[in-house]
């Protein structure tokens, strides 16, 4: 029974954040940031990283500064890094494919920021990452994603 509830309450996290994420899909950025927030405050710093990496993801997605969606990206990045090295247990194949959604955000931020290398060092990076991605919608919406942001770079110069 323990053992049950221990495997069901990591699924409810998971649940709980992509039913914020529909809230915020639905227009009410202000509530979906204090919800995610909130669950923030519940995971903690220490948290399953799979948690805090797929939080901190959306989380960034709600930031009004854009220094606060890159501090946000980053925490999500470092979870990953967590679970890809094996520190936190687990499969580290299982986070691969997250790798280049995360290095394009952080070029994003970059961009924003007024950093075009540190974007660039990203955008490369998420350049690496995309060969793990399936030929899927999500692959391929990652990879068009990527071509966007390299042009846009590109133009900038």
């Amino acid at each position: 029974m323990v053992e049950r509830q221990e495997q069901a309450a990591p699924e409810a996290v998971l649940t709980r954040i992509g039913q914020v994420v529909m809230l915020h899909h639905g227009g009410d950025r202000e509530e979906a940031r204090s919800r995610f927030l909130d669950l923030w405050a519940e995971i903690g710093e220490e948290g399953d990283p799979l948690h805090r990496c797929t939080l901190a993801h959306y989380l960034a997605d709600t930031q009004d500064d854009p220094a606060d969606e890159l501090a946000w990206d980053l925490r999500a990045l470092s979870a990953a890094e967590e679970l890809a090295d094996g520190r936190a247990g687990g499969d580290p194949a299982s986070v691969q494919g997250f790798f280049p959604s995360l290095h394009l955000n952080l070029a994003a931020d970059y961009v924003k920021l007024g950093r075009a290398e540190a974007a660039r060092s990203h955008l490369r990076r998420a350049r690496a990452a995309a060969g793990l991605l399936a030929d899927d919608g999500y692959g391929e919406g990652v990879r068009s994603a990527i071509s966007r942001l390299a042009l846009r770079l590109e133009e900038d110069e």
